[in-house]
């Protein structure tokens, strides 16, 4: 599991993808998927996390989060509230199974996404995961992520939702929409697109960079992480012609939160 450090910069959003374990499909029963959710629940009461999309596959999870840097916050809260639920799955599964060993790769990787046009991009980015996949034709109908969550909280908005991961309301802020069912409305014009454009190729600036946003916005988080990332270049990447990203190209690795397996007993 990866251990807490200090190069997390509260207030930013991140784009956190990680894989199980040499790509098994450990996550492949709807019941370690529930137990991701509960745990992901947990790290939101705990640690202040605020989940703004996520998607759990049958072998690696995406979770697009941030904390904000508020007074007596931990400074290692975001590491803290992931470890807090890739621990305990991990912990869960292996006594079910009766299992040893590593549950996760050693490292997760974290991206920070600017907020405004590179937001809206990886909402679609990861909302489309499991119809590259090929598994589902449309999002809603993958009950293990963000979208289907805000669809059916949009669908049945009198039906009271216990345990709602997404802060739909921290995304409508961002997203500058009037309420969830613009927000749900923006969201499925983007999905509809990509599909109709048929965008189903995966986009490795959204996983591999060290940042995604605007010139200035990566000039400025160059700055604030210093050597901490090591050599880092701003170049134009991915699909889209006009994003910039922030790459290394020499250094640290750009697994912003580093971290090794620790020991998964209790």
């Amino acid at each position: 599991m990866p251990r807490a450090n200090r190069n997390f910069l509260p207030g930013h959003i991140w784009h956190i993808t990680h894989r199980c374990h040499k790509r098994e499909f450990l996550l492949k029963f709807r019941k370690d998927k529930r137990r991701w959710l509960y745990w992901a629940l947990q790290a939101k009461v705990r640690y202040g996390l605020i989940i703004l999309n996520f998607m759990i596959t049958s072998n690696h999870i995406h979770l697009l989060g941030m904390i904000l840097g508020a007074r007596g916050r931990r400074p290692d809260a975001l590491p803290r509230a992931l470890q807090l639920i890739e621990s305990r799955v991990a912990q869960e599964y292996n006594a079910r199974k009766n299992r040893g060993g590593a549950f996760w790769e050693d490292r997760y990787h974290a991206t920070a996404i600017e907020d405004g046009p590179q937001l809206a991009r990886c909402l679609t980015y990861i909302d489309m995961n499991m119809v590259r996949a090929g598994a589902v034709g449309h999002p809603r109908e993958w009950p293990f992520c963000g979208y289907y969550e805000l669809a059916r909280e949009v669908s049945a908005p009198h039906e009271r939702r216990r345990g709602l991961l997404v802060d739909s309301g921290r995304l409508i802020d961002l997203l500058g929409v009037a309420d969830a069912q613009a927000l749900c409305t923006r969201r499925s014009e983007w999905i509809d697109a990509a599909i109709r454009k048929a965008r189903l190729e995966r986009d490795p600036i959204w996983t591999e960079s060290v940042a995604v946003g605007s010139e200035s916005y990566l000039r400025d988080f160059r700055a604030d992480m210093g050597n901490r990332i090591g050599v880092a270049e701003i170049v134009r990447g991915g699909i889209a012609s006009d994003t910039m990203v922030l790459r290394r190209t020499r250094g640290n690795p750009v697994h912003v939160f580093g971290g090794n397996n620790v020991d998964l007993r209790p």
